[in-house]
């Protein structure tokens, strides 16, 4: 990233850089799906999932070689808010799971040969209480941005992104709400008056200086956030499709979304984790490809999803042709 002025103009600069997709590859995969041993349109959203890898990738024929998914662990102050249990202990537990294999992401993974890399993001260090304190100040969230940018550093042509953290999803619902509007309670679990709460008094101390969807970021989210908004970006920029996991990662591309609507054309989105998560992907323009009920923020959600791309594409690739298979034209 280059530097000029304010640490966040480096941002705005680079999505004003961002690609569109490569028509010519559109054009191109319509022009095989015509020519394949199935009816026009018989695999539903499986074409529509390959054309749109295609597009992106600025291939005919979408690769899979190298699926990655890139989980973000933070800690934030709000937690302690929340539970009596140490927050940030929690998480790197977790983190010290997946690191051994133990996880559910990591099974996933496993069965679907994708490449898994973890980040601690000074899980010791939680960002401060929101409510009462910026999360991270201009420079430390562009910084952070720009290392989540990094995590394709070491290749990859599809990208599923995860935010974990315990207090995430207050910060989601805060900055959820502050993009979106309506009230706190619409943003949170249903019944959770305390998670409300928190999210009441975060837009009150913050009122008046949350017009910049940045600002938003900077004051409300926390590193986990900040870190997946980066690696959203940087695989626009290097046209890699990319498939968004829980309510955390749902708040970073909204972010993104409020900056440029078309920001997230290369995204989907791989399921929704209750209905705040929902109504936040609705406000994106965004439809789930799974309703499983996964209310884990571990990218489960996403790399399952990844799965059904990944067979989208194979059917596209690999799929004989009318001729082929020695049908007749009109066959």
């Amino acid at each position: 990233m280059t530097h000029a002025g304010l640490p966040f103009d480096d941002i705005r600069a680079l999505v004003r850089m961002m690609p569109g997709p490569d028509e010519e590859a559109l054009a191109t995969v319509a022009e095989r799906e015509a020519t394949l041993i199935k009816a026009p349109g018989s695999l539903g959203n499986l074409e529509t999932l390959a054309a749109w890898a295609a597009g992106w990738q600025g291939r005919a024929m979408p690769s899979t070689h190298r699926p990655l998914v890139a989980m973000f662990a933070a800690s934030h102050a709000i937690a302690g808010r929340m539970a009596a249990a140490d927050a940030a202990m929690t998480t790197r537990r977790l983190v010290e799971a997946y690191a051994a294999g133990g996880g559910a992401i990591n099974q996933v993974c496993a069965a679907y040969d994708f490449g898994l890399k973890v980040f601690d993001l000074a899980l010791d260090l939680p960002t401060p209480d929101f409510t009462g304190a910026d999360a991270l100040d201009e420079a430390g969230c562009a910084a952070t941005m720009a290392f989540g940018m990094e995590c394709i550093a070491g290749g990859a042509d599809l990208l599923c992104v995860a935010a974990l953290g315990q207090g995430g999803s207050v910060s989601a619902a805060a900055i959820a709400c502050a993009l979106h509007g309506g009230e706190a309670g619409d943003w949170v679990a249903p019944g959770d008056d305390g998670a409300a709460a928190l999210v009441s008094a975060a837009l009150a101390h913050h009122r008046g200086r949350l017009a910049d969807p940045l600002e938003v970021l900077r004051r409300l989210g926390g590193r986990d956030i900040a870190a997946v908004a980066g690696a959203i970006l940087a695989g626009r920029l290097q046209r890699i499709p990319v498939i968004l996991d829980g309510y955390a990662t749902a708040a970073a591309a909204a972010v993104l979304h409020a900056l440029d609507s078309s920001a997230l054309d290369h995204c989907v989105a791989g399921h929704a984790a209750g209905p705040a998560h929902a109504a936040l992907l609705a406000r994106l323009g965004l439809q789930p490809l799974l309703r499983l009920d996964i209310a884990s923020p571990e990218g489960v959600g996403a790399s399952l999803a990844c799965g059904i791309l990944k067979a989208a594409i194979a059917c596209h690739n690999d799929m004989a042709t009318r001729q082929q298979a020695g049908w007749l034209a009109d066959a």
